[in-house]
């Protein structure tokens, strides 16, 4: 029975975060000024509010969900919001422990714990699929080559078995980049579930 739960939570998560992952990716890496990010409706909002919407769900909210947040006018708005958005989410609707959030606040911990690099954990591309994704099922890890490198073996991936994300320290400070071909692997492998 838990072994069951914990497979549906996991393939819940991940079809919720790859319909998240194209975009955040993108916006990750475009820093042009071209496109900024829409404004609070709400000029007084709080950082806690704000802090959640950047930092605590950045990869799983949708961009519809995103906007709606951004356009709550109080705090009551924000909160019952919140409660909705994990609602959606809980594998056992009605329920009052809701599994998906906390497995996605105990990655978000280890990943801010464990990837932190010149910038919080969930910042950083080991960080990013570690919540998304979850473990790897084994790491590779090359600390004695320039430049570093891990590579993350899962054996099952966005319905793909046997993946290998390569990630490299380029400058040495612990910060672990995923290689361009993976980055576009994963774009591919996300692109049906955005349908």
């Amino acid at each position: 029975m838990c072994a069951t739960r914990y497979l549906m939570v996991s393939l819940f998560a991940s079809l919720v975060a790859a319909s998240c992952l194209l975009d955040f990716h993108a916006r990750a890496q475009d820093t042009s000024e071209a496109s900024p990010r829409p404004a609070w409706h709400d000029p007084n909002v709080s950082e806690p509010y704000k802090n959640w919407l950047r930092e605590d769900v950045a990869y799983i909210v949708t961009d519809q969900e995103r906007v709606e947040f951004r356009n709550l006018v109080s705090d009551k708005q924000r909160d019952e919001f919140i409660l909705a958005f994990w609602e959606r989410r809980n594998p056992n609707p009605g329920s009052a422990e809701n599994t998906f959030k906390e497995v996605h606040y105990r990655r978000l911990a280890y990943a801010n714990q464990h990837f932190a690099a010149g910038v919080p954990g969930w910042k950083t591309d080991r960080g990013r699929i570690y919540i998304i994704y979850g473990p790897p099922n084994s790491v590779e890890s090359h600390s004695g080559i320039t430049p570093p490198s891990e590579i993350w073996h899962y054996a099952l991936f966005e319905g793909c078995s046997d993946v290998a994300l390569n990630f490299t320290d380029k400058n040495g400070i612990g910060d672990y980049v995923l290689n361009d071909a993976d980055t576009q692997w994963i774009r591919q492998a996300c692109r049906p579930s955005l349908h």
